[in-house]
């Protein structure tokens, strides 16, 4: 497999190149918070990816060390890395954004109320859950009813 070719060495540029464009955040978002981990999952989410696109942004965050293949016995979907897993900060920043200047978010009020309470602990509870459900095998739907993002 080839590796993209880096234009630059500026972090903004490197963050971009990695998960910068809408769909590859998505992915992330579905794996971190709404425990899809199958490419049929991915296919059934809200927001209608393509088949071809979904199929580029998994290689890419495999390739990258986002997200790796669970070739466990019945696994047969992906998980997220340790290194997936610390964009976690990012992903609720966002969110945190989203919900004060977009008027018609599905950010679940509780998950924003926490976010904004105790980023820190909170945060450092989702690792743990994440660590636990993506390196451990271990279903996130505890996680996923306490914290979802997008009904």
């Amino acid at each position: 497999m080839r590796r993209r070719r880096r234009k630059s060495d500026c972090p903004v540029h490197f963050a971009l190149e990695v998960f910068g464009d809408p769909w590859t955040l998505l992915i992330i978002r579905d794996l971190m918070f709404k425990d899809r981990r199958t490419y049929s999952d991915f296919l059934r989410a809200e927001e209608g990816i393509a088949t071809n696109v979904l199929a580029d942004r998994l290689l890419r965050l495999e390739q990258d060390g986002i997200i790796v293949k669970d070739e466990t016995p019945g696994g047969g979907g992906y998980r997220l890395t340790p290194k997936g897993i610390d964009l976690l900060p990012i992903l609720m920043e966002i969110i945190a954004w989203s919900a004060t200047h977009d008027a018609r978010t599905a950010a679940d009020p509780a998950f924003v109320r926490r976010v904004r309470a105790d980023r820190d602990a909170f945060a450092k509870e989702l690792r743990s859950t994440l660590r636990a459900a993506h390196t451990g095998g271990r279903p996130l739907e505890r996680l996923t009813k306490r914290t979802e993002v997008v009904s």
